[in-house]
């Protein structure tokens, strides 16, 4: 699942998993209302039509609250798998989830902040805003706790917009959960698609992959 209004970036990213298994990228709905519940309906209803059987499903960043909405009750998803979650507890306000980012974005590398900025131009500041809002008010560890399946959270070393602690209590929340810190800032993956792939397909533990969907 996509990031703050943006998605492109992921598509490097996601080349690493793309070597061994079907990856689905999805881009949530640009009109209507802004609603972490809403957009997880959406993927709900994108997963009923596609019908691909047992999937992974995952997100990074704003995109993690999406798709723990999205996985609560479902019987095809087998793994959440949370990459960069938001929102800690220790940043819930404007100004220290903006300070955070900040401080991350100085640590990001290959241009990533550059190449988002088009995305975000389009989205426009006030619906970022409210994207924004929506995110800090949604508690990520509700729909986490209320999975039946394993979570799977990975966290770049040196993320600013998530503690290690945090993110080890949300994988300690479902049965089987598990932690990983890679190299790297909040998008670690970013300059290597390599270093998350093979963590998810050990965790998927399958000689025949999962499709992965986020």
């Amino acid at each position: 699942m996509q990031g703050l209004s943006v998605a492109d970036y992921l598509l490097e990213g996601l080349r690493g998993i793309a070597g061994w298994t079907r990856v689905h990228l999805l881009e949530l709905p640009p009109t209507g209302g802004v609603d972490v519940t809403r957009f997880g309906r959406a993927v709900g209803e994108w997963l009923d039509a596609q019908d691909l059987g047992p999937v992974v499903l995952g997100g990074h960043s704003s995109g993690t609250q999406v798709a723990a909405a999205a996985a609560v009750g479902r019987r095809d998803v087998v793994l959440s798998l949370l990459v960069g979650p938001i929102v800690d507890p220790a940043t819930r306000s404007f100004l220290r989830l903006g300070l955070s980012w900040l401080r991350d974005g100085r640590q990001e590398r290959g241009g990533l902040i550059r190449s988002q900025a088009p995305e975000w131009a389009d989205a426009g500041p006030w619906r970022i805003v409210r994207l924004i809002r929506s995110h800090l008010a949604f508690r990520l560890e509700e729909p986490v706790g209320a999975l039946d399946v394993p979570v799977l959270v990975l966290r770049g070393s040196e993320d600013r917009l998530a503690r290690a602690d945090w993110c080890r209590r949300l994988a300690s929340l479902t049965p089987g959960g598990r932690y990983v810190e890679l190299p790297g800032a909040h998008s670690f993956f970013w300059d290597d698609p390599e270093t998350w792939s093979e963590v998810v397909r050990h965790t998927c533990g399958s000689p025949k992959p999962r499709p992965v969907a986020g």
